[in-house]
């Protein structure tokens, strides 16, 4: 098993390696990061599906301390996102600490020896520090639909796309219309030969300003001082004023939903076409999506909108609820992630046997500010609940998420801690608040949305501004953990001198 890292990091996406980086640059080098798949980049590794891009600029959408002035355009693609983050790996020597390959099939605290022992494909590695940086959108969700595996054609996941399969002038269903379906289905329409795009429930889809960046505009981002922070916080702060919206005022949503309508009527000739693909819940109950080309290619005679429930699936197709039968060759499961279940499936078991699953299916998933759980010592979670957001950048919210996770870090090795904990009664205390001002937000509104657990509660997002959370994760407050002092021998890598536990 050999000696227990320092710290040992679960995922490669933004989370995993920004963590990494702003590790090592505290001074912790004995880290190791775990990935199950044979590269890193999360979510932009495994969403290769056309059109795959961002929907928060790039400006904003990359690490502060890794500025990236010549990104192709305002909006990134999928392919210049995952090679950011290959670059960032690189340049700050996290690479080499990768294990790819590795899957992380659970973890638990070793009370005796004060480390968490973490299960994987490859065997047990001991940390003493643990940082799941799994993302809330990294399970795919498939559809109980009967009859889904009898279908002889070509069918997969969007996020598990199937590059080998030639869809050009076949027969296709897009089952599924959130974010990336809309990307989807423009893609699809300009090659399948009959495209059918089942739709449950209709998005909200606005304008999606995007454009290549010129070549003089790059130029000025790159010997301008001051040029590209002057852009990253415009863009900010034209995203965090639709917070008001969200958590605040969601009357304010009105306005949106008016000139989102007037959008439909201009790009929507079709009368009962506008009126299907017209929302029938609250501007920003779901998730917002943009797009320019998702309404002009129903206008296209190939293209086909259905609202009639799935029935089942057989092998030449889909049947709907009507009895219509629609024959195909390949269907495309844009269903979204699970992405209320956090950790699963992994079986993190914490002091006294606590397993964090079963702890989370019997009260909701709670962790103070979304990164610490009482009864897991030295356990941080990046993106966890109540830190995902609807109006902004969530690399905003890692980045304060990772000076937390320092934060507590430096202050073990300060005071010689082999362990901190959040007390109950602070995690207690934070989830009632966070539910308090849950009611007050957009999505509360009375919409179903992947936001929401089965119960109705709802885990997944931040009922605040995203300057709010960075002030309330600038430091780790010493009243709000439980902690332990080191043994002798368990010194190395977290010992120094007095600070958290003094």
């Amino acid at each position: 098993m050999g000696a227990p890292h320092d710290v040992v990091i679960i995922g490669s996406g933004f989370g995993g390696i920004g963590m990494a980086i702003r590790l090592r640059r505290a001074g912790v080098d004995d880290l190791v990061v775990l990935e199950k798949a044979d590269g890193l980049g999360g979510t932009w590794r495994d969403n290769t599906y056309p059109g795959a891009a961002c929907d928060v600029p790039s400006h904003l959408y990359s690490f502060s301390f890794e500025r990236k002035t010549d990104w192709s355009r305002r909006f990134p693609p999928q392919e210049e996102i995952l090679e950011y983050l290959w670059h960032c790996a690189r340049k700050y020597e996290v690479l080499p600490r990768i294990r790819f390959g590795t899957e992380v099939t659970g973890a638990e605290w070793d009370a005796a020896e004060c480390v968490w022992r973490v299960s994987t494909s490859s065997g047990v590695v001991s940390a003493r520090v643990l940082v799941s940086a799994c993302g809330q959108l990294n399970r795919a969700a498939l559809p109980e639909i009967e009859g889904r595996d009898s279908f002889a054609g070509a069918a997969f996941h969007s996020s598990r796309w199937d590059h080998g399969v030639d869809l050009r002038g076949k027969r296709v269903a897009v089952i599924g219309t959130g974010a990336s379906a809309i990307q989807i289905v423009p893609e699809l329409a300009r090659v399948a030969g009959r495209l059918h795009v089942f739709q449950r429930s209709a998005p909200y889809v606005i304008a999606k300003p995007d454009r290549p960046y010129r070549g003089w505009e790059k130029a000025v981002l790159r010997a301008v001082p001051g040029a590209y922070s002057a852009s990253r916080a415009r863009i900010y702060t034209q995203f965090e004023s639709r917070a008001l919206g969200f958590v605040k005022y969601p009357r304010l949503m009105g306005l949106m939903a008016w000139r989102f309508r007037k959008r439909l009527r201009d790009e929507v000739r079709d009368a009962g076409l506008m009126e299907r693909l017209l929302p029938d819940h609250p501007m920003g109950c779901k998730r917002i999506l943009l797009s320019d080309d998702y309404y002009p290619a129903f206008g296209e005679p190939h293209v086909e909108l259905v609202t009639e429930a799935v029935s089942r699936i057989t092998a030449d197709g889909v049947v709907t609820a009507d009895g219509r039968a629609r024959e195909l060759d390949a269907i495309v499961y844009a269903t979204g992630f699970a992405s209320t279940d956090f950790l699963a499936p992994m079986k993190i078991v914490g002091r006294d046997g606590r397993e964090l699953g079963g702890a989370w299916r019997d009260g909701g998933a709670s962790a103070h500010l979304g990164i610490t759980v009482s009864g897991f010592p030295n356990l941080f979670l990046l993106y966890g609940p109540y830190t995902n957001l609807g109006h902004n950048s969530i690399i905003y919210m890692l980045e304060s998420q990772f000076r937390y996770v320092v934060g507590c870090v430096e202050a073990m090795r300060r005071a010689g801690l082999d362990w901190i904990e959040v007390r109950p009664d602070v995690q207690d205390a934070f989830d009632r608040r966070m539910q308090e001002l849950m009611r007050a937000t957009v999505w509360n509104a009375g919409c179903r949305s992947w936001y929401m657990a089965e119960d109705g509660r709802i885990a997944n997002n931040w009922p605040g501004f995203t300057f709010a959370y960075r002030s309330a994760t600038r430091r780790p407050d010493p009243r709000e953990f439980l902690r332990g002092r080191a043994r002798e021998g368990l010194r190395a890598g977290l010992a120094g001198r007095n600070g958290l536990g003094s």
